[in-house]
């Protein structure tokens, strides 16, 4: 098929002196501009997003296999997003990374583009930005790292949350605190337990975007480079085949990577961006479609949050083709992938090398799984719970709100010994949502206030508009949607209101009248988000709600390739 980069590199004249001759600086020699494919590396390399900071040798990597096929490699950087960095939530600059990615690669000389991703917003960022352009597209994970290591025990970032109650309780020292600190992170690589970055990378291989194994190879195993020069030599055959991310990118693929998502016990973040990618190539998600797909899969990996072990582990027991195969009499076994094989041939021989690490269907490591939809007066548009991170004696649950008007009046009152709150209550956080914070902050599994945690209860129902960390565990309820700060009725609670969880009935219900609700409905006033300029004050104008996807409303779709007008 034509090379889009002839329109910059096959003029001749002036136009095509000036794409040429700067480029020549860098000492290209002028036969790579002769009708190669030239493929783009979207890095996401940065100091500032640690997760990623192995990217520069992983690019070297992947150009080794565009040259070796015959391409033209050109690396270009895009905004990264580290996790836990950037303030006050990567989140709220998903959707302008995204807006980098696709601006850069339409408005570049590229026919393809191999996407880097790694902690976990790079992933859904750059597959939106890449999806609105719909040149063809593939993905290298950066891949999890190595287990941690702390007082003769493997830990993850999982454990964050259990040593922050130990310390919160005098139960760790400051200096175990900073020794499990030292060890948590100990090789280059995102989050090693099954949290969004492994979700996300996961995901991607689902969804076929990617080579098989790209999700669980340890980002130090010389393996995950080896994964980057394949990637490199098949994007230039891709480029040739002419197949883009919207041939890829059916319903029917969609529907496999809830299903894969829901065995793994992949983070409820999945939600979130998969129907924000789904959105960008014109495939209809709803809620409804997570929970109906999720609801027949048994969860197979024990992984933690979920389970125990890590994504290093799920590697050597056979990787994601090892559940993918598992999964055959449930998934579209026909979906094709960027390797021009389908799903189901790419898995075909795949084996499990460890059944404590991946179950069965038949001996799943738990019977319930994947995302629970919620549905009820508090959320009509929606919320969602994670039933195999939950405490199954909480999945039904009726309790005494205990209300938190915005995350500044939770840390202040969360340890007050004066805080009328017992285990039975249910805490309710307002304000985080996609507008209200802004950005939806992971804050929606709070820490349980610290005269509870005294009692030796370590989990309470928690509700809020706001998202939790993929590595977070407990019986949370996030997304609920609408939000706060636009008037849903998550805004309406007040303390002592009872509210009932019914995750078997789907059910989430606030035990006031319908005439009270408008009641309390007609005296809200929004709260006064305090930004009036830049891109923050775009966001809270123009980002959808939770069930939405959380993606701009003016991003919906894409713009295509084609660029009618030269620079010059």
């Amino acid at each position: 098929m034509p090379l889009r980069s002839q329109d910059w590199f096959g003029r001749t004249g002036k136009d095509g002196f000036i794409y040429r001759a700067w480029m020549k600086n860098q000492g290209f020699p002028h036969h790579e501009f002769e009708g190669k494919p030239v493929i783009g590396i979207c890095n996401t390399w940065s100091e500032l997003t640690p997760c990623n900071a192995h990217f520069r040798e992983l690019a070297e990597a992947i150009k080794r296999g565009v040259w070796e096929a015959g391409g033209f490699p050109l690396e270009f950087p895009v905004m990264s997003l580290g996790e836990c960095q950037i303030k006050p939530t990567a989140m709220l600059f998903r959707n302008l990374a995204s807006m980098d990615v696709e601006e850069s690669i339409r408005g570049n000389s590229l026919d393809g583009v191999i996407l880097m991703c790694g902690c976990d917003k790079t992933t859904p960022s750059l597959v939106m930005g890449a999806c609105s352009v719909d040149i063809p597209t593939m993905v290298v994970s950066g891949g999890p790292m190595l287990a941690g290591r702390f007082q003769g025990r493997k830990i993850g970032t999982s454990d964050l949350w259990r040593f922050a109650e130990a310390f919160k309780m005098g139960e760790m020292s400051q200096a175990e605190f900073v020794a499990a600190e030292a060890g948590m992170a100990r090789s280059q690589g995102h989050c090693a337990v099954m949290g969004t970055a492994s979700t996300m990378a996961a995901m991607v291989e689902s969804l076929g975007l990617a080579l098989p194994d790209n999700a669980t190879i340890p980002a130090a195993d010389s393996r995950r480079k080896v994964l980057a020069h394949l990637t490199g030599a098949r994007m230039v055959e891709l480029v040739r085949e002419g197949v883009t991310p919207s041939q890829l990118l059916t319903r029917k693929a969609f529907e496999n990577a809830i299903m894969i998502n829901a065995a793994l016990g992949g983070s409820t973040n999945f939600i979130l961006h998969l129907t924000a990618i789904a959105g960008r190539v014109g495939i209809e998600l709803s809620l409804d479609d997570f929970d109906r797909l999720s609801a027949q899969i048994p969860l197979l990996t024990n992984l933690q949050p979920s389970g125990e072990h890590f994504v290093e582990d799920l590697f050597y027991a056979g990787g994601l083709p090892a559940v993918i195969r598992e999964l055959e009499n449930f998934i579209h076994t026909d979906a094709l992938t960027v390797n021009g094989h389908t799903i189901g041939e790419n898995c075909a021989d795949a084996q499990c090398y460890d059944p404590a690490v991946i179950g069965s269907v038949t001996k799943p490591f738990k019977p319930e799984s994947g995302i629970a939809v919620l549905r009820g007066n508090l959320c009509p548009n929606g919320a969602v719970l994670k039933p195999s991170a939950a405490t199954p004696a909480l999945m039904q649950h009726t309790g005494r709100a205990v209300v938190f008007e915005n995350i500044d009046d939770y840390k202040a009152r969360i340890d007050d010994p004066a805080l009328d709150v017992d285990p039975d209550c249910v805490l309710v956080l307002k304000n985080v949502g996609p507008k209200g914070y802004p950005g939806m902050p992971e804050v929606g599994n709070m820490q349980l206030p610290a005269k509870i945690l005294a009692l030796g209860v370590h989990d309470m129902v928690r509700i809020s508009d706001g998202r939790m960390s993929g590595t977070g565990f407990g019986t949370v309820v996030l997304h609920v949607s609408p939000e706060s700060a636009v008037g849903g009725n998550l805004a309406l609670v007040q303390n002592g209101d009872q509210i009932t969880l019914d995750v078997t009935n789907r059910s989430l219900h606030l035990h006031v009248s319908d005439e009270e609700l408008a009641e309390r409905q007609s005296q809200f006033i929004a709260p006064d988000l305090g930004y009036g300029r830049g891109y923050v004050n775009l966001y809270i104008q123009h980002v959808t709600q939770a069930h939405e996807g959380a993606d701009f409303d003016f991003l919906k779709g894409g713009s295509g390739s084609i660029v009618r007008r030269d620079s010059h």
